[in-house]
């Protein structure tokens, strides 16, 4: 059984034997602030056209989808978004990407049911943004990876910084990625698939409270 594997068994995610053709279906978030890039990351990644469900948005909307420093930005994710990709011929990923908004957090409960991980998007130009999606993972017991997106002409804060501002446990990778580059989003799946590796040797489910180090 490849590693991958291995977690998603220990997981509940799937018991069939390695001779078994049907790939396992793993599903995980991708999260972060309004405008951070993860309609553009999972669309970066999908095998498949990515499911979207962007508004345009209007004057009445200004103020609270707020796009900050992304001026330019003229739509915003209302519900959800949606990809797939093969990682190899044992593991088909599920990405639901959460809506950036407080006003939709309603519907993070139902997007989280049945994920093993979560990636938490961060824009160090707003950094507070991803705070409620690092809350939200915690308090569920989620494991996730922090992701630093490197915006192209700007500057951003170094990963120490990061982890030190957003507080995450040692355990929690604090890494980054390029949301639009098709091999620097597989190199951050790899990473939480490691995570919920070594959480599933250590004998935690998706339920069980996160390991204090």
């Amino acid at each position: 059984m490849s590693p991958h594997s291995e977690t998603v068994s220990r997981y509940g995610g799937g018991s069939s034997a390695p001779s078994d053709p049907t790939p396992i279906p793993v599903k995980i978030l991708v999260s972060g602030g309004f405008g951070v890039g993860k309609t553009t990351a999972i669309g970066a990644l999908s095998d498949i056209p990515p499911l979207t469900t962007e508004a345009a948005m209007t004057t009445a909307a200004a103020a609270v989808d707020d796009p900050g420093h992304q001026d330019r930005k003229t739509s915003t994710t209302v519900a959800l978004d949606f990809g797939r990709v093969t990682i190899d011929t044992s593991i088909v990923l599920y990405m639901f990407g959460t809506p950036g908004q407080d006003r939709f957090g309603f519907m993070w409960n139902d997007l989280a049911e049945g994920a093993l991980g979560g990636l938490v998007l961060v824009d160090t130009a707003r950094l507070a943004d991803c705070f409620v999606a690092i809350d939200y993972f915690e308090r569920i017991g989620l494991p996730f990876v922090v992701a630093v997106n490197q915006f192209e002409g700007r500057h951003n804060l170094g990963l120490a910084d990061v982890r030190a501002a957003t507080d995450v446990d040692p355990h929690v990778p604090v890494v980054t990625v390029d949301a639009r580059d098709r091999e620097s989003m597989k190199r951050l799946v790899l990473t939480l698939l490691e995570v919920l590796l070594r959480r599933a040797r250590s004998g935690f489910t998706a339920s069980s409270p996160v390991p204090a180090t």
